[in-house]
């Protein structure tokens, strides 16, 4: 997994032309940013007590995904998905441009399919019953689920979703592995536009949050948050994630490809690096960290740091051991306000990092320790940090476009 990838002299340079999100906060960048303006924080203590969960805003999913027969045929994470590529496709002034959307790459971050916990329960329960018959299981799979749903589990459905409902048909690569997933589809993406291969790309991720089978899943490593909500730099002692609904989408494109068409740049990402801790040791993740930051080309700018820290132990304290021999970087924590998005978690920096260039400004803290402190002035670089929960680390470098 280790790789560096950077716009080198020579190299083409890759712009943010699009953003779509669609979260816990609200639908597109203005809700968003005024969301995290005033510091809300949308959580649910009560319905899948005793975890705490960041529910997705409600969406009007008619105007991104228009025929009601797609819409029923997708699990919500994909609805999600799709509705905010959409969104970013719309944000970059491509979306029903055939001879664009034709040949654009995509790329995402994505985990497995959702289970039907009705048709589970009635199987269990059969089965505790003694009423399981020989052929009784194919008989509940054959009449109980839907056609799809078997197919839904599947994580390059939702890429098959968006190039069914927008028309994206270029190239497709999907990465699954939680966290780290993410950085990969951009890091692939960079890569690609930067070396010529591609001009332009659309990638990102979604997550369905509000699913009792995650709860059930991520309980059994202990990584869930549990009775009331904190910040991530305040959980010490009682750590935890505290998944979250969300889906972030970007279009990258080359510099000439955007000019060509008029388009303006939200940000310029000029690197992206990944490694894979092997975490055996104390210290490990954030000597990793401390290696993929100097990989990064940091000029003399303006920085700040945008980090998708999960909360969860013992990772989150390994990585503010790295944030502190950072200090002068301001940080921002999107968990916090945002939950934990696991592939999305990476894309949704990258997006909070090119947003908070574009309009000027590193949004406020939402932080009672203290860690994350007021910014001054306009940022012109932000590092997006990602650090797995388990495994996987990822760094990006966002830039003001000069």
């Amino acid at each position: 997994m280790t790789d560096t990838t950077v716009s080198k002299p020579g190299q083409t340079e890759v712009w943010i032309t699009g953003i779509g999100l669609a979260t816990s906060l609200g639908e597109g960048l203005d809700a968003n940013w005024a969301a995290l303006q005033e510091r809300r924080i949308n959580v649910d203590e009560k319905n899948f007590a005793p975890y705490v969960v960041h529910p997705l805003m409600p969406v009007s999913l008619d105007s991104q995904i228009p025929k009601k027969g797609d819409q029923r045929q997708m699990e919500a994470w994909q609805r999600i998905g799709t509705y905010a590529a959409g969104l970013a496709l719309d944000s970059a002034g491509i979306k029903g441009n055939k001879d664009i959307l034709s040949r654009i790459d995509m790329v995402v971050a994505a985990g497995g399919g959702e289970r039907d916990l009705n048709v589970d329960v009635g199987v269990l329960t059969a089965e505790a019953r003694g009423n399981n018959a020989p052929g009784f299981l194919n008989e509940k799979l054959m009449s109980d689920l839907r056609p799809t749903l078997f197919l839904a589990q599947l994580s390059n459905l939702l890429a098959g979703n968006i190039a069914i409902v927008h028309g994206v048909c270029g190239t497709s690569r999907t990465f699954m592995g939680e966290e780290v997933a993410g950085a990969d589809a951009a890091r692939i993406a960079l890569t690609r536009i930067a070396s010529g291969e591609s001009d332009i790309a659309l990638i990102g991720g979604s997550h369905n949050g509000e699913r009792k089978d995650l709860l059930v899943l991520y309980e059994f490593g202990d990584f869930n948050l549990k009775d009331k909500f904190a910040p991530i730099w305040a959980r010490k002692g009682r750590g935890g994630f505290a998944l979250g609904s969300g889906g972030a989408f970007l279009v990258l494109e080359s510099r000439a490809h955007a000019e060509a068409r008029g388009a303006k740049p939200y940000a310029r990402l000029s690197s992206v690096v990944a490694d894979l801790s092997r975490r055996r040791q104390p210290g490990d993740m954030t000597a990793t960290l401390e290696k993929l930051w100097g990989k990064l080309p940091l000029g003399k700018g303006k920085g700040a740091i945008i980090t998708g820290a999960t909360g969860a132990e013992p990772a989150t304290e390994e990585e503010r051991a790295f944030l502190k021999g950072h200090a002068e970087f301001p940080v921002r924590a999107t968990g916090t306000m945002f939950g934990h998005t696991m592939e999305t978690q990476f894309p949704l920096g990258l997006a909070l990092a090119a947003l908070s260039i574009s309009r000027g400004a590193l949004f406020p803290p939402n932080d009672s320790t203290r860690l994350e402190i007021e910014m001054q002035g306009a940022p012109t670089q932000i590092v997006v940090v990602g650090a797995g929960h388990w495994r996987g680390e990822g760094m990006a470098l966002v830039e003001a476009v000069g």
